[in-house]
């Protein structure tokens, strides 16, 4: 028996914008058909099978876990696959790429300037005592696996970055995702690589250049509050240069 397809539709105006052929990004509504269980990814989907299948936008694991299909709804940023087509009735739903991002094409942004910060901040462990294989594994209590657990959630989405003001504002701004992803590693028992990390974030475009208005939180689909990370960070940084200061006076 065919699948019925269900009679309520939905307007979605999405940003269109292929560098190749268009002089400037402009939207284009579609009518897409929904059932309550529907999310605005499988909105962009149905477009891409049946509609228009030139629509470029990126998705993955359609369980909020990949980080992939981050985009603006209306105005905010937020996951596709985690934001339902219900939530946005009647509509129009307004789609675009994160803001404060270099457009790729329709709704995919450029990440290598975000790949770039990440990076920087040394993304891994670097063990406080190097053991050999036959010293067996590196061991943590479960005490000290909550002390980073937290920041350990993130799952690069950007979304914090297309709602830092500071950010788009300063591009160079190292920004709240890799100062979250610095203090799960920095609040690891395990690592040795804390003065390395702040060393990369006490510059003008480092972790001072925040001016705390905290929407990074508010839109971080995993509660990983990179708020927290930042102040946490603010504050080692400036007993790290008190530090550094006696260490040059007594040299002296």
């Amino acid at each position: 028996m065919p699948e019925t397809r269900s009679d309520k539709t939905i307007e979605l105006r999405v940003l269109r914008y292929c560098p190749s052929k268009d002089a400037e990004p402009s939207f284009q509504s579609f009518q897409v058909h929904y059932t309550d269980d529907m999310s605005v990814l499988q909105g962009l989907q149905q477009i891409k099978a049946e509609l228009d299948g030139s629509l470029a936008f990126r998705w993955s694991c359609r369980m909020a876990v990949c980080g992939s299909c981050g985009m603006m709804v209306n105005g905010a940023p937020m996951l596709a696959c985690n934001t339902f087509l219900r939530e946005l009735a009647p509509g129009p739903v307004t789609l675009e790429p994160l803001q404060n991002f270099p457009i790729e094409r329709d709704l995919i942004v450029t990440v290598g300037d975000f790949v770039k910060k990440i990076e920087s901040i040394y993304p891994y462990i670097m063990p406080r005592q190097p053991k050999t294989v036959e010293q067996g594994t590196y061991l943590q209590t479960p005490a000290e696996m909550q002390e980073y657990a937290s920041f350990a959630d993130c799952i690069n989405c950007m979304l914090c970055y297309a709602a830092c003001p500071q950010f788009g504002a300063n591009p160079d701004f190292i920004g709240p995702g890799a100062m979250a992803l610095l203090q799960r590693y920095n609040g690891d028992s395990r690592d040795g690589g804390q003065q390395a990390r702040l060393d990369q974030i006490r510059g003008e475009d480092g972790v001072w250049s925040c001016t705390a208005v905290g929407l990074c939180s508010e839109v971080c689909p995993k509660q990983v509050d990179p708020a927290n990370a930042v102040n946490q960070n603010k504050s080692k940084s400036a007993l790290d240069f008190f530090l550094s200061r006696l260490r040059t006076e007594n040299v002296t």
